[in-house]
């Protein structure tokens, strides 16, 4: 592997990594931090729950940051035993190189990990980008996965392109031109239906600023990979998420995923809310409990 990186510069992949301890610093629960050796890069993992309890990858959402999306799912960590793993070639502590979300790559590096480990099979929770990867894991080993929850997933449907543009694209461009707050302010509103925390939206101005942002999205999952996927699976949609929207998903998912026991959506945008997050967990706690 060569010297890639994502960062622009060494000032930025400070301040990024900045933002990631501040983070750990401010969780109420400890976490391990792990570094595995894979075929794919180095990868870092944060590690937290009881060691007895039943295991959880979390995936991380794409160019954002591990523990930001990890106290997403707090409330399992009292039960759960839980791997989060900082995605290669995104910002993290793990190898900086790409790899791809088309093919089996992510799949076998997910194997690594749990070979690490002696899991042999787990819960899966992913949102976003991190939701593309299970699906790929789905795709090229099955019977890894215990049963699956995806929460704003890429893989499925994309939104609008022309209201990605509108809404998205030109601010960021506006943004980097201007460093102007009022433009940061107009993506993350977009991002969170307006309920993004002060501190996520400084993280995802730095990310925009100093980070070359992975643009490809994860493979859109077709029927016929998904056709040995029969274990039980999640799906929580937002009304106003502009990448990912309910209405997109909903047909689709069902059309594709063969166990798909619930899709349940909510009035909120790519980022949840304080107050989604509460209603999202009891529903994913109610799940692991019924599937797990």
């Amino acid at each position: 592997m060569g010297k890639e990186t994502i960062y622009k510069s060494e000032e930025g992949k400070r301040f990024i990594t900045q933002h990631y301890e501040r983070y750990i610093k401010s969780f109420t629960f400890n976490v391990e931090r792990i570094y595995v050796e894979t075929s794919y890069g180095k990868t870092h993992l944060l590690v937290s729950g009881p060691p007895e309890g039943k295991p959880i990858f979390i995936f991380q959402g794409g160019n954002c940051i591990n523990p930001m999306t990890l106290s997403w799912f707090s409330p399992l960590i009292d039960k759960y035993r839980i791997y989060a793993p900082d995605t290669i070639g995104h910002p993290g502590y793990s190898a900086e190189n790409r790899i791809s979300a088309k093919d089996n790559s992510f799949a076998q590096w997910i194997e690594e990990l749990m070979n690490y480990f002696a899991i042999d099979s787990s819960a899966f929770i992913g949102p976003s980008y991190g939701a593309g990867i299970i699906l790929r894991l789905a795709t090229f080993m099955p019977d890894k996965i215990d049963c699956s929850i995806l929460v704003s997933p890429a893989g499925i449907r994309l939104g609008s392109k022309i209201k990605m543009m509108k809404d998205i694209l030109l601010p960021l461009v506006l943004f980097h031109v201007t460093s102007s707050e009022k433009h940061l302010n107009k993506i993350a509103g977009i991002m969170s239906d307006y309920s993004m925390k002060e501190m996520d939206k400084k993280i995802i101005g730095d990310v925009f600023k100093y980070i070359k942002l992975e643009q490809e999205m994860p493979k859109t999952s077709e029927k016929k990979e998904l056709v040995n996927y029969t274990s039980p699976t999640l799906i929580i949609a937002g009304k106003k998420d502009i990448f990912f929207p309910e209405n997109r998903l909903n047909k689709a998912a069902k059309e594709i995923i063969p166990n798909l026991t619930a899709f349940q959506t909510y009035d909120m945008g790519h980022f949840p809310s304080e107050e989604h997050l509460i209603k999202i967990n009891k529903e994913i706690i109610e799940f692991l409990k019924n599937y797990y």
